[in-house]
């Protein structure tokens, strides 16, 4: 099982830029793919990216160019540094960790964090 704890949220205007952390705790010895999903009121749940335990990383296509996902130097931990943000990234962003084989945008993930608001308004 791994804790996950994201931070890092806030309200930044449109153009701006955010970094999101995440850390997280488990008592395995298990490698994860680990990412970042978010939804919107009124919206379906998206991958935003994610990171294999050997860096491969993968980005929804909104956001390709702008985001940035990344592993820290703590293990099970990660950052997404988000730039050029627009309204339509305003969501609440989930941390997510799965131990299985497969690491994609558009996987299930067996855990997730409690999810940390970002608001792009001006």
């Amino acid at each position: 099982e791994v804790q996950l704890v994201e931070s890092g949220g806030g309200l930044v205007q449109p153009g701006g830029s955010l970094k999101l952390s995440c850390v997280g705790t488990t008592s395995t010895s298990s490698s994860y793919c680990m990412g970042w999903f978010r939804q919107a009121p009124g919206k379906e749940r998206e991958g935003v990216a994610v990171i294999d335990f050997d860096g491969t990383t993968r980005y929804a296509d909104s956001v390709k160019g702008r985001f940035s996902i990344s592993h820290a130097n703590a293990k099970h931990t990660i950052d997404l540094q988000m730039n050029s943000l627009e309204p339509e990234d305003t969501a609440m962003y989930y941390c997510v960790a799965d131990a299985g084989w497969e690491c994609s945008t558009t996987m299930e993930f067996d855990y997730w964090g409690q999810g940390t608001q970002v608001t792009v308004s001006s």
